[in-house]
């Protein structure tokens, strides 16, 4: 596939994406690529398959110039859209993940399953382990909202939230990683977005979930696990405090409670 390099100017990018926000050619584009894909993601939105999204199953739908917009987001440079949040690249070769299983919220007096997520298999066994300790000392328990994301997932889900910044690519870039940058789509640091049993997730209302005794057990016991805070308040990479975010480092000993 080509690919469309943007070139960058004072105010956003001369003859590619415009970063403040996007134009009305572009706009439309954004809106073609969203109506023609969305009747092909949504089956495995369902399914919980659309997370583990391949680049070939993407683009496929798409027109030339459709893709050649989606290959422009995969070319910008983060950096310069403010962000010095890392950078990973793209994995060669699809991760080997395992499914986390179905949890139930109940929330509003009503039972309802969370979609499949999946996680490496050390993520997810040192993830459980942590939450029995935290179901032993706190009586309560996190789930996985979001763990594993393909970088081609996460691309679509960019583009999905700019409506909520005003169509501006570096204010949304703020919320939501470019792909090859979201600790989601790199196993190495794995990602896992934390929901409590009642449905808080504190995705909207950050401090919702700050609030959560959940949240303070996890501030002093997570990193006994290998889990660490990735967006605390006024973090170096301009990102958005995400008391929900958690990364995945393993742990130089066994994981184990602090006595």
């Amino acid at each position: 596939m080509s690919v469309w390099t943007p070139l960058s100017s004072a105010n956003g990018l001369a003859g590619g994406l415009n970063t403040e926000r996007l134009d009305p050619e572009q706009l439309q584009t954004l809106h073609d690529v969203l109506q023609t894909l969305k009747p092909v993601l949504e089956p495995q939105q369902q399914n919980g398959t659309a997370i583990l999204l391949t680049w070939d199953q993407l683009y496929a739908p798409l027109a030339a110039p459709q893709r050649a917009f989606l290959d422009a987001f995969r070319s910008l440079d983060a950096q310069a859209l403010g962000s010095t949040a890392h950078h990973f690249g793209e994995l060669t070769a699809a991760p080997e993940v395992v499914p986390v299983g179905q949890q139930m919220l109940h929330q509003d007096q009503v039972s309802q399953p969370l979609p499949p997520q999946y996680l490496p298999r050390d993520v997810l066994q040192a993830y459980s382990s942590m939450m029995d300790a935290m179901q032993q000392q706190l009586g309560k328990r996190l789930y996985v909202e979001s763990g594993y994301r393909s970088p081609a997932y996460q691309l679509y889900l960019f583009l999905g939230y700019l409506s909520n910044h005003d169509y501006s690519i570096r204010e949304t870039n703020r919320y939501v990683a470019l792909p090859g940058h979201s600790e989601h789509g790199y196993p190495p640091r794995q990602a896992i977005d934390f929901i409590n049993q009642q449905g808080i997730s504190g995705e909207n209302h950050p401090e919702e979930f700050e609030a959560l005794p959940e949240y303070g057990w996890l501030q002093q016991h997570a990193r006994d696990f290998g889990f660490f805070l990735s967006y605390p308040r006024n973090n170096a990479s301009n990102t958005a405090f995400e008391p929900w975010h958690w990364h995945y480092e393993p742990p130089q000993e066994p994981p184990g409670r602090r006595q």
